[in-house]
């Protein structure tokens, strides 16, 4: 680390006098954040951490291990200390050597500890590897316990590995080069800002510590993201219609109506012209609505799965039939709201309405036999502690969310950003991607529960049926012909899971595509990005595993196959549409107003 301009070893008195003036402020801010901690908006505490009884479960089961296999306990505590003690030892002797080095073999590669100094300078490098131990003494611990329930090993195993990333000693000032460099450098000033940084993200979240991931000041939702053009259709309580512009002269004749997820925000889908989905899909010739979600607040308490599929799904198709002059439409839901549809769907079945003319699903769970990555979170602890905070609040407030898919890539999401901006003190990227994710929704406390316990836990649509609007509804009623996007690396819906419902759906007429990487970039996935692939399978009879083996991969995006399927199920063409109509004045430019409404508790 150099500590002064010309390579010497001391800092000269001016540099010194900065340090110590700036030294001066972060005491000052020490006392604006015990303020705003002092404010902290408070939540149920069981949303914090599992409840005592799984590391009661989890400690009964190693200590019953441990006698009756006493030698494996010993093994293991051995292994550990040897390691330690022999690591302290060639630390030592290269001391009383003068030999201030680093060992010749760094230890494996981890992008966390990309700063030379982690390899080449002796405290770094024996800290590093100090934890590198520690943290495979714990991995191997957790990995040897026996006898617990698969989903209770699953928990453990996950909790176990939130200490290990937050126990890294990157998170750390004394333990990180970078930040200590840093903070030489720029005498003192990347440890004011950082704290200033800090503060600033804690009153903007009330106390609570949500890490800014993207500048927020670089994007304006109607202005450069959210841009495409079009006219807000219909509105009510649930949602805004918007109906796009066309680019061409003619259009197929069936519409196309999409349904994002109301956790987040649609725009995911239109962020710049080159990634827009939304604009792609009008370049086709089709003339497409997208539901904008309303940000729900107290008043929506109450909602729940019936008023999403009856004054969202239903009434979405209902009023585009009615604009265009169709008696059908083609029908496109993501995420949850692809879950939704596939209920809205059965109910349709149900009721002989078949305004629907195809269906097509990206990463959209109805199968919840396998909670996947969910697993800690959708046992009854959390689930109890969530019931508890929407009985209070009314709404799951969106930073619990949002925190809660943050924590399953912690490293990436909340470590990382943490560390360059409250230690190094870095203003947060003008990332589009990264501003559409935490501009996150609060969700009613009702359907919340409907979906955790109902979906999530009991998996009705699947076993007996879930019971909404006067019918039970079931997987297998889902008929009209579909496609199904799923994206192989996804760690919200896995691709398996996905499969496993889609197979279990009534149509005769179903297509599967796995696309190369995860919920967001498997789906915006532009074909002038020539970036990932996908693969395709028309035997849908096996399992997962079975379908991959026999799948042919695709170079580039699957947007133009689904396209081309699309095409054959939209009618002819027909001169390209007026935006609304007599009865559907333009209410809003898009994105409409509901999109810009922020989170409210």
């Amino acid at each position: 680390m150099t500590t002064s301009d010309d390579g010497g070893g001391a800092l000269g008195h001016e540099h010194l006098d900065k340090l110590t003036e700036n030294l001066r402020k972060v005491e000052a801010l020490s006392k604006r954040l015990m303020e705003v901690m002092s404010h902290k908006t408070t939540h149920n505490p069981a949303l914090n951490a599992p409840n005592q009884e799984l590391f009661t479960r989890a400690a009964t089961a190693y200590w019953s291990q441990a006698m009756q296999n006493p030698a494996k306990l010993l093994e293991d505590q051995i292994e550990f200390w040897g390691k330690s003690v022999k690591h302290f030892a060639e630390a030592q002797q290269a001391l009383a050597q003068g030999k201030l080095v680093a060992p010749e073999d760094p230890g494996p590669s981890d992008k966390r500890f990309s700063n030379p100094l982690w390899d080449s300078h002796p405290y770094f490098n024996f800290v590093k590897q100090q934890y590198l131990i520690n943290a495979e003494a714990i991995e191997q611990a957790v990995a040897g316990v026996e006898g617990m329930d698969a989903k209770e090993k699953r928990r453990l195993s996950y909790f176990a590995q939130q200490i290990v990333d937050m126990m890294s000693p990157t998170n750390y000032l004394a333990t990180n080069p970078d930040a200590l460099e840093k903070a030489l450098e720029t005498e003192g000033q990347s440890l004011v800002q950082g704290l200033e940084n800090l503060i600033a993200d804690l009153e903007a979240n009330d106390g609570e510590l949500v890490v800014r991931l993207a500048d927020e000041q670089a994007f304006e939702v109607g202005g450069n993201i959210a841009a495409s053009p079009g006219e807000v259709v219909y509105r009510n309580r649930m949602m805004e219609v918007i109906q796009y512009k066309p680019s061409t002269e003619t259009v197929h004749e069936t519409p196309v109506v999409l349904f994002p997820p109301w956790i987040n925000k649609f725009y995911i889908l239109d962020l710049k012209p080159q990634n827009s989905l939304i604009k792609w899909v009008v370049e086709q010739g089709y003339t497409l609505f997208v539901v904008s979600w309303v940000n729900p607040d107290r008043s929506y308490a109450e909602i729940g799965l019936e008023d999403y599929i009856e004054e969202g799904v239903l009434a979405a198709i209902r009023e585009v039939k009615a604009i265009c002059g169709v008696e059908q439409v083609n029908a496109v839901g993501y995420c949850i709201a692809g879950t939704t549809l596939s209920m809205a769907l059965a109910l349709m079945k149900k009721r002989g309405d078949k305004s629907v003319k195809s269906a097509t699903f990206f990463t959209a769970l109805t199968d919840f036999s396998d909670q996947g990555e969910f697993t800690p979170f959708l046992q009854d602890d959390f689930i109890d502690g969530i019931e508890e905070e929407v009985a209070e609040q009314g709404i799951l407030r969106s930073y619990i969310m949002s925190r809660t898919f943050s924590y399953l890539r912690s490293n990436d999401l909340v470590y990382g950003p943490a560390v360059r901006s409250y230690m190094l003190g870095e203003a947060p990227p003008a990332f589009d991607l990264l501003y559409w994710n935490g501009d996150s929704t609060n969700l009613p406390g009702r359907m919340t529960t409907q979906y955790l316990r109902g979906l999530c836990q009991r998996n009705e649509f699947c076993e007996d049926g879930i019971k909404i609007l006067g019918e039970t509804l079931h997987v297998k009623d889902v008929s009209v012909p579909l496609m199904s996007i799923s994206c192989e690396t996804d760690h919200i819906a896995a691709w398996k899971d996905i499969y496993r419902g889609v197979q279990q759906m009534g149509s005769r007429s179903k297509i599967f595509i796995v696309s190369e990487s995860g919920h967001i970039a498997g789906i915006v996935n532009p074909p002038s990005k020539k970036k990932y692939g996908h693969y395709t399978n028309s035997d849908l009879k096996g399992d997962a595993n079975a379908w991959m083996e026999g799948a042919t991969f695709h170079e580039g995006s699957w947007w133009p196959r689904w396209e081309e399927w699309l095409s054959k199920r939209s009618g002819k063409q027909i001169p390209a549409r007026d935006i609304g109509d007599s009865d559907h004045p333009g209410l809003a430019p898009a994105p409409g107003t509901y999109v810009v409404a922020k989170s409210k508790a």
